[in-house]
């Protein structure tokens, strides 16, 4: 486990957004990637799963 000092400085250097900013009430978004197109799920269990 990451201690949380290390963890606020790296939320601090990382552009960081809101979950619920990306999803608006869905539970998948695509993403285009450099011609790809990959999706993030949210699932049953409230995790996020990226797929090719």
């Amino acid at each position: 486990m990451i201690p949380v000092e290390h963890r606020q400085q790296v939320l601090r250097s990382v552009r960081t957004l809101a979950s619920d900013s990306l999803f608006h009430g869905e539970t998948e978004i695509g993403i285009e990637h450099r011609g790809s197109l990959y999706r993030l799920k949210i699932t049953r269990q409230g995790k996020l799963i990226l797929n090719k």
